[in-house]
């Protein structure tokens, strides 16, 4: 289990690509908080389909790559003589976990084709939907820049029955797990208090489907209180070197650029 001190290098904001190796099933396999959360998705998924669910016919291949997967990991049946989009509904509702579908293209780009995304950070499914990677990692400042190259390589190259795993974090003013922009959760300011302050981190695995190329990506999102930060002094210490050494271009995309300072103030003694 990763410690909250390693979630942030001990060094000076910037992009990396840190993956490490796991088990998919161990990924995929459920929590403590199954039920909580499993019950949580199937709301959004009754009320909301198309907001939290899409499927491209290119994706379907892959939908059925990982209802297999899921059998062999985790015991999924999905429903009989059911078309594709409610098969891409069943997997949403059973795993904890958010997953998206990926597949390389006759010309080499790697698209987005489907998935389940109920726990999403402040975007939507259906804006990326069919787009590469590049698009959909456009809107964060000088990342295709740094490592876009990098990153297609990587996922280019995974190979069959291992996870890559990696985590991203953020700060939030709420530990509600969907944060779709739709719903106009209370954002961070200068006025955030203690308890407001929500370090918001997806542990993310990619995983390869060998039989139709595609590539599995599943999303985890946990949130962790300011308070349970501060009890860690190296996580409270390399938060504070991030914070500081922050872009502003990147602190307004994740959207503490007003709350900056505010939260270093409350993260030191």
């Amino acid at each position: 289990m990763m410690t909250l001190a390693e979630l942030f290098p001990d060094n000076d904001y910037r992009f990396q690509l840190r993956f490490e190796r796991g088990e998919p099933a161990d990924f995929f396999a459920p929590t403590l908080k199954h039920n909580e959360v499993v019950v949580e998705r199937q709301r959004w998924l009754r009320r909301e389909p198309d907001t939290y669910a899409t499927l491209l016919p290119p994706g379907e291949a892959l939908l059925e790559e990982a209802i297999e997967l899921a059998g062999v990991w985790n015991g999924f049946a999905a429903p009989n003589s059911t078309t594709a989009w409610q098969k891409c509904l069943a997997l949403g509702a059973f795993w904890e976990a958010d997953y998206l579908l990926l597949k390389a293209d006759a010309d080499g780009a790697i698209r987005l084709y489907g998935g389940c995304l109920c726990f999403p950070s402040s975007w939507r499914l259906s804006d990326k939907l069919g787009q590469p990677i590049e698009f959909i990692h456009g809107p964060v400042p000088g990342l295709n820049a740094h490592i876009g190259p990098a990153i297609h390589k990587f996922l280019a190259n995974l190979k069959p029955g291992t996870a890559s795993l990696r985590h991203n974090w953020g700060l939030a003013r709420s530990p509600e797990l969907n944060h779709h922009p739709d719903r106009a959760l209370p954002r961070l300011d200068a006025t955030v208090g203690a308890d407001e302050v929500w370090l918001r981190v997806e542990h993310q695995a990619l995983v390869a489907l060998p039989k139709s190329g595609g590539i599995l990506f599943g999303i985890r999102v946990v949130n962790h209180s300011l308070n349970e930060v501060k009890a860690d002094p190296v996580a409270t210490a390399r938060l504070c070197r991030a914070l500081e050494t922050m872009p502003k271009e990147m602190a307004r995309y994740k959207g503490v650029a007003s709350a900056r300072e505010r939260i270093l103030l409350l993260l030191r003694p």
